[in-house]
């Protein structure tokens, strides 16, 4: 038998991801690996919807990897989660199990399928403080004088097209100038089939705001509350987006209920939109995604994507 593909699935929130990644998984006997930038932290569970009673099927719990595991408060960034995803799926594989990636942010899910090299060069806080109060063509102006232009346009073409991926061009080119015996590391692109869960958009919308108030009413405030109590600050808690910045936002008195609920829930609508533009940009550089009729029943769904995987095994 041929060595299974990286079997990816996406999608925006509320698009059932982790649902149909479980039961595929507990058909294959496969593990799954998340690919989401905030379910890493511990003691951050329903604002991230980690949905962790889906890991149970039929008294089976379904291995899964890169959910808590940093203490919330604690930095993660792109770089290390590549080389997280890169020991896991090696793990897995050694094991002759199915790995499957499973989530909705899209760099994480893109700097896998295409092999970020540059997410090891760090940020300069002081040169983005700097770059940050020049206009967009003044940056434009700067990134056509960088030092490494071939490093540069690897990194981010075509998309020079917004003022923080200008501002990290210019960033690398700065380093790699400085740096010049810095040795890129190369991250090894695994052979993958990505499946696309895409909802109706009226039915994306209800299950958001459906998923959002019964969150609401089943501990996500308390949730805030208690990481406040551990001495994580309202900074912090904020800068993780969405949930944790709107309902910081209440519980330090920026907001009243009503007003949070309303602005959390137009947030996560607009979250979603970004997701799904980010997805079909990823299908344009060249990513081929299989999108799974939103009308097929689920078991249906499942065949499809179990027929694709196995087809040429």
């Amino acid at each position: 038998m041929k060595t299974l593909p990286l079997i990816v699935i996406l999608g925006p929130t509320a698009s059932g991801k982790t649902h149909l990644a479980t039961h595929l998984a507990y058909q294959i006997q496969g593990e799954i690996i998340s690919a989401d930038s905030r379910q890493v932290y511990r003691d951050m569970n329903i604002g991230t919807g980690k949905d962790l009673e889906e890991y149970r099927i039929d008294n089976q719990l379904i291995p899964y990897h890169l959910i808590d595991i940093l203490d919330a408060g604690k930095q993660y960034h792109i770089h290390l989660f590549q080389q997280d995803f890169q020991r896991v799926f090696e793990d897995i594989s050694s094991r002759n199990k199915p790995a499957i990636l499973c989530g909705g942010s899209g760099m994480y899910l893109e700097s896998v399928l295409k092999g970020y090299e540059f997410t090891a060069i760090p940020i300069d806080e002081k040169l983005r403080e700097e770059l940050e109060s020049k206009s967009f063509e003044e940056l434009r102006i700067n990134a056509g004088r960088v030092q490494n232009p071939a490093s540069v346009e690897r990194e981010f073409n075509p998309d020079l097209s917004t003022k923080k991926r200008l501002i990290r061009a210019i960033e690398i080119s700065h380093f790699l100038s400085k740096n010049p015996e810095f040795q890129i590391p190369k991250p090894k692109i695994p052979n993958s089939i990505i499946f696309g869960l895409n909802p109706e958009t009226e039915i994306r919308r209800e299950r958001i705001t459906k998923r959002l108030n019964e969150r609401l009413q089943n501990g996500m405030i308390e949730e805030v509350k208690a990481l406040i109590d551990k001495g994580i600050s309202p900074d912090k808690l904020i800068f993780y987006g969405l949930e944790y910045k709107f309902i910081t936002q209440y519980l330090t008195g920026e907001l009243d209920y009503s007003t949070m609920v309303e602005r959390l829930n137009i947030a996560i609508h607009q979250f979603a939109k970004r997701q799904m533009t980010y997805f079909r940009k990823m299908e344009s550089d060249g990513l081929i995604i299989n999108w799974l009729d939103p009308k097929l029943p689920f078991d249906k769904k499942l065949d499809e994507i179990i027929g694709k995987i196995f087809v040429n095994i």
